[in-house]
């Protein structure tokens, strides 16, 4: 290698040396986590070069808030340092969700050849919704409210003359979630 060869190979790996690397998340942003069964997305994510070529053997660490809606990894610790793969995939294992509701942020840092790169996994812990409960109670008003609905149907056409034509049927109950309305059938 001549002397220009040596120089310009110096200047390339002095470039990528200086370069930071970019974290991507993979999975697991935006994820809602159940507190009633100890489940959450595992956050995964993917260290790569300047030129979005992945890195593999970089430590990446995970670290949740320490409290309020949080997690843990295993043995109940608040951070866990992974390594990346051959594709530049790291993943956060073995999280479990506290039991506070409400929206936390994991903090995701990878260091490589002396540069820093950070991201952030944003989550949410929350209850599910039992079947059941006002559940029920929402169905039995709203079927209640359908049949004194058609009730109220058969009941108007009773009183008109024969030669006028029949009520259509009464629509059907409509149940969604939130409180119940009634319109006119």
């Amino acid at each position: 290698m001549g002397r220009f060869g040596a120089v310009l190979l110096c200047a390339v790996l002095a470039q990528a040396a200086g370069t930071p690397p970019r974290i991507e998340i993979v999975e697991g942003d935006g994820a809602i986590n159940n507190i009633r069964l100890h489940r959450a997305k595992e956050p995964v994510v993917r260290v790569v070069d300047s030129s979005g070529q992945p890195l593999p053997n970089v430590a990446v660490t995970f670290l949740l808030p320490e409290t309020g809606a949080s997690g843990t990894f295993a043995a109940g610790l608040s951070s866990l340092t992974a390594m990346t793969d051959a594709n530049g995939q790291a993943v956060g294992r073995g999280l479990r969700p506290n039991n506070h509701t409400g929206q936390f942020q994991i903090r995701v840092t990878a260091s490589y050849r002396g540069e820093a790169a950070t991201a952030i996994v944003t989550q949410t812990n929350a209850e599910p919704v039992q079947a059941g409960g006002s559940s029920k109670k929402i169905l039995i008003v709203a079927l209640i409210g359908g049949a004194a609905a058609a009730g109220a149907a058969v009941a108007l056409s009773k009183g008109k003359s024969s030669s006028a034509a029949p009520p259509p049927p009464p629509a059907g109950a409509v149940i969604t979630p939130g409180a119940p309305t009634f319109g006119h059938p």
